[in-house]
């Protein structure tokens, strides 16, 4: 399995107040620490022209989303052509996990099998709504997408490098 250069670590939405703040959708395992003041991302958009290296002023949590201030703008103008930017980081900025710890990148993509082998589908993404994560498996066909907690008494086993997720069903999870 080969690493990109970089990673997604959020996606600005849009601008936030008239003092040069984006409202980010976050994307990584790590928000405090990638938003932290000092640290340094780099911004990539198909559509506008940007520096290749901002620094955070400050960040904070707010209502689902990251706030998050750049040294290099101060004005809702200045700002605004960032909307739908990615914010990365470079593959060397990331560190080392602990056990049964996995990034982002490692999960989505990961095809999703019971103890007994049924296959269930493909990771697609990670919610982080509280005290655990959820991961959402695309099912085939017209079946509902799967909200799979990312806990002991379901994840059995994870493969990242193979791409593979082993669960145990148990009921209530559909």
């Amino acid at each position: 399995m080969t690493t990109p250069e970089s990673f997604v670590v959020g996606n600005i939405v849009k601008p936030q107040g008239l003092h040069g703040e984006v409202r980010v959708k976050i994307r990584t395992d790590f928000p405090e620490m990638r938003f932290s003041p000092g640290s340094s991302l780099t911004l990539v958009h198909s559509r506008a022209e940007l520096p290749s290296s901002v620094t955070v002023a400050h960040s904070r949590r707010h209502r689902g989303v990251y706030i998050v201030k750049f040294r290099e703008f101060d004005s809702i103008d200045e700002v605004e052509k960032l909307r739908g930017a990615e914010i990365r980081i470079p593959k060397d900025a990331l560190h080392e996990l602990g056990e049964h710890e996995y990034y982002f990148h490692e999960i989505i993509g990961c095809d999703v099998f019971t103890t007994d082998g049924a296959h269930v589908g493909t990771v697609k993404e990670i919610l982080q709504p509280g005290a655990n994560d959820v991961w959402v498996v695309k099912r085939q066909g017209s079946q509902k997408d799967l909200y799979l907690p990312y806990i002991a008494d379901v994840v059995k086993q994870v493969f990242p490098e193979q791409k593979r997720i082993v669960i145990e069903w148990m009921e209530g999870l559909e």
